[in-house]
């Protein structure tokens, strides 16, 4: 047995293993249910009704969604390149930390000022936290997965640090937490009086803009090719290296987005259990997307409604709300599957 590339897959062939990898996902989940004692109509009723089924539980949905839409962007954009960032999860924080230095008081500016500057300077912050594996890696070699990977818990560390030390409110009765930011630093509700801002805005903008700059300019060309043949797009007069650092400043800056909005828009201070996973959880979103702008926020819905909607369904079925990431990682595993199965066919000699 051996795996035969294809030249150019078909519509079907590309369309055709990701719907299935999809259904199995949902059978995989209904027959742990059934051992769980549930019924399986029952509990996806009840998840789709907890993720949609009011006004507030959409609005949650898509709050949950805010963070993955910027996370999965971020992995789709670099791993479209084969820049194989794993580190999304430490980009998010430094956007946050960034966020809570310079919105607790530190720019006296007003807000149609101060929320773009201080967007601007978390991605700049996150880009940095990146650009720094991008070079080791095209300066050395150094694999890129291990130093992204170990920059998560270097900087949550780091993080702990601040929390303790330099940013810690001295008015929150010693819990390590951050002071709030003031009023002009922080994200307009989209509704008055629900919890949804105008982060889940932006990050619909950065999914149109991720999807000009790969489908229209030059840069996303360029990542394209460095990312189907890194040595033919080197031959053909592209500066790979060149690539790769830009490719690692706009994906480290798009995760960095996610602890901006959480921040600005959500939470109103930095705590270390800012993020419960939105780093990895991206992973998911992009390999869901097939690393597809769109796909991302489709996908970041998609996970973000499983989330809420098993939290209620966990309360009204008694069915444990861990089915959530048995379902997410059941769709990753089968999807990278299937996008290999799109890629190549299986021939036997």
């Amino acid at each position: 047995m051996r795996l035969e590339p294809i030249a150019n897959p078909t519509l079907p062939r590309r369309t055709l293993p990701p719907a299935l990898a999809l259904i199995a996902t949902f059978a995989v989940a209904a027959l742990l249910v059934m051992i769980a004692g549930g019924n399986p109509a029952d509990v996806f009723g009840l998840i789709f009704k907890g993720a949609f089924g009011s006004k507030f539980a959409l609005l949650e949905t898509l709050n949950r969604a805010t963070p993955l839409i910027f996370t999965g962007l971020a992995i789709a954009v670099a791993f479209r390149a084969k820049l194989w960032n794993i580190g999304a999860e430490a980009q998010l924080y430094a956007g946050a930390v960034v966020t809570v230095v310079l919105g607790t008081g530190a720019l006296p500016l007003p807000a149609p000022i101060l929320l773009p500057l201080i967007a601007v300077a978390a991605m700049a912050a996150g880009a940095l936290v990146l650009f720094i594996p991008a070079l080791m890696k095209t300066r050395f070699g150094v694999d890129e997965v291990v130093t992204t990977l170990l920059f998560n818990f270097i900087f949550l560390l780091f993080v702990s640090y601040l929390l303790e030390g330099p940013l810690k409110d001295p008015m929150g009765m010693g819990w390590p937490k951050s002071a709030r930011l003031v009023p002009e630093a922080r994200l307009p509700r989209i509704i008055e009086g629900l919890r949804l801002h105008w982060g889940f805005g932006l990050a619909l903008i950065s999914a149109a803009v991720i999807w000009v700059i790969d489908a229209k300019t030059t840069l996303g060309f360029e990542m394209r090719a460095v990312g189907q043949n890194a040595e033919a797009a080197r031959f053909a007069g592209i500066p790979v290296t060149k690539v790769i650092l830009k490719t690692a400043v706009l994906s480290g800056g798009l995760a960095a987005l996610a602890g901006f909005s959480e921040v600005a828009g959500l939470k109103g201070s930095l705590t270390l259990d800012l993020s419960p996973g939105y780093g990895y959880t991206g992973i998911v979103v992009a390999m869901l997307a097939l690393l597809h702008p769109a796909g991302v926020v489709v996908a970041a819905l998609f996970v973000a409604a499983i989330f809420v909607g098993a939290d209620s369904m966990s309360r009204a079925a008694g069915v444990p709300s861990y089915i959530a990431d048995i379902m997410l990682a059941t769709a990753l595993l089968l999807m990278v599957l299937a996008i290999l199965l799109t890629k190549f066919r299986v021939r036997r000699d």
